[in-house]
């Protein structure tokens, strides 16, 4: 890839994280932390007792029973990934696009990595019959996939599975003999959870399926790391369970005992987080629904974001002013939007898309202020839109993509 290595753009150190909370730490979780912060003994590796029975109570309130010797914790989901990929051996499939952090996981163990197009409703989950395809494919080549990576509710593309495509998509997988990694880390970030309906692939095929989920996702700051797995409860579960755990032992990867402590607080969803993660929800969906209405107002093209914190704009439309101000793959816009905007705007080819077409992934973070203060007064405001700060960030959102578009149509050539 073109000007990686020297200006700092590399894929793996400089890939961009999870779309961030941009609001200060909750008050509860910061005492938690301090009142662990003294505490010598370490986490035992992958197995903290307190930190796997709270995941355990969180996925059983989902539907998601699990027992004792099928979870494990990590300091964050990349590091479960790593010891999973290890474990299961072969190739990997995930969709395009994907989490930025996907791909480097397993192609650092030197295994290949096969992008699968999704349907044209949402992102993260493989279209079943491209799906199939791709993985008979891959055999007449001589490959070997046997893990399949998606995710029902979607980094990048903000978009919810329909539960008939998810279930398309896992019997096709399992059919070909795939084990499935569903990363749920935005499950509890839906923005309409009365109106969409999100099914875990644990729920259809338990005995195929591995769940891990991100905490910073619904949780903790992103300084935090903590994430949490769960395996089949099946012979072929433990084994794979045992596998991670060596994995993560080897790499010496054990959640801080602060962190722990107040992962497992946050994973007993007491009244005060859940009512932060609900507030918080609500506002992200607000902005998310006010810039989605800026970016496309200009011609550009984003699904509609139903879940997290971002949304994924295609200006294909608006090449033409692009070419212009000498933007003409991802990585020219990513520089480019992140300097006009003043936030990050990580370009699609870090997702694994084409780097020639000219997408990025938006945070609605940045937008609720630049300091704790106006964080705080946007999260409790019932207008948030409203709040100067707001309007003044999202106003600037929307005139970056208003000149691209009158730009644009000066370019057009005269019909």
């Amino acid at each position: 890839m073109r000007r990686t290595a020297p200006e700092g753009h590399g894929p793996v150190r400089y890939g961009p994280p999870l779309p961030d909370q941009g609001l200060p730490v909750l008050a509860e979780l910061r005492s938690v932390l301090a009142a662990a912060a003294d505490r010598s003994d370490a986490e035992i590796f992958g197995v903290g007792p307190a930190l796997l029975d709270a995941a355990r109570g969180y996925w059983t309130r989902r539907g998601l029973p699990a027992a004792a010797d099928r979870v494990v914790a990590a300091p964050g989901a990349p590091a479960l990934l790593l010891a999973l990929t290890g474990g299961l051996g072969g190739d990997v499939l995930v969709p395009r696009p994907c989490a930025a952090w996907w791909a480097p996981q397993a192609r650092l163990l030197g295994r290949s990595v096969f992008h699968v197009a999704t349907p044209a409703e949402c992102g993260g989950v493989p279209d079943p019959y491209a799906l199939l395809e791709t993985v008979r494919r891959v055999r007449a080549e001589g490959g070997d996939p046997r893990l399949l990576l998606l995710s029902v509710a979607d980094d990048p593309t903000a978009t919810a599975a329909p539960p008939e495509v998810v279930h398309e998509t896992v019997e096709a997988a399992a059919a070909e003999g795939l084990h499935i990694v569903s990363d749920e880390t935005w499950r509890d970030t839906l923005h309409r959870p009365h109106d969409t309906v999100l099914l875990s692939p644990a729920e259809m095929l338990p005995d195929d399926v591995t769940v891990i989920t991100d905490l910073a996702g619904p949780f903790l700051p992103q300084g935090w790391p903590a994430a949490v797995a769960r395996f089949p409860g099946n012979e072929a579960g433990a084994l794979l369970r045992s596998r991670v755990l060596d994995v993560l032992t080897v790499l010496g990867a054990r959640v801080a005992e602060p962190v722990a402590a107040a992962a497992a607080y946050a994973l007993g969803e007491p009244a005060g987080i859940t009512g932060r993660l609900t507030a918080a929800v609500r506002l992200h969906a607000r902005v998310a629904e006010a810039a989605h209405r800026a970016v496309t107002g200009s011609g550009a093209v984003a699904r509609p974001p139903q879940i997290g914190r971002h949304l994924y704009v295609d200006l294909g439309p608006l090449r033409t002013a692009l070419v212009a101000h000498g933007v003409g793959d991802a990585q020219d816009l990513e520089d480019f939007l992140s300097a006009r905007l003043g936030m990050p705007a990580p370009g699609g080819h870090r997702f694994g898309d084409d780097l020639a077409a000219l997408r990025v992934r938006l945070g609605t973070g940045p937008l609720l202020g630049s300091t704790d203060e106006e964080r705080e007064e946007s999260l409790a405001s019932p207008a948030p839109l409203e709040l100067p700060h707001v309007h003044s960030a999202l106003t600037r959102l929307g005139s970056v993509f208003d000149d691209l578009r009158d730009d644009a149509q000066r370019w057009e050539s005269p019909r």
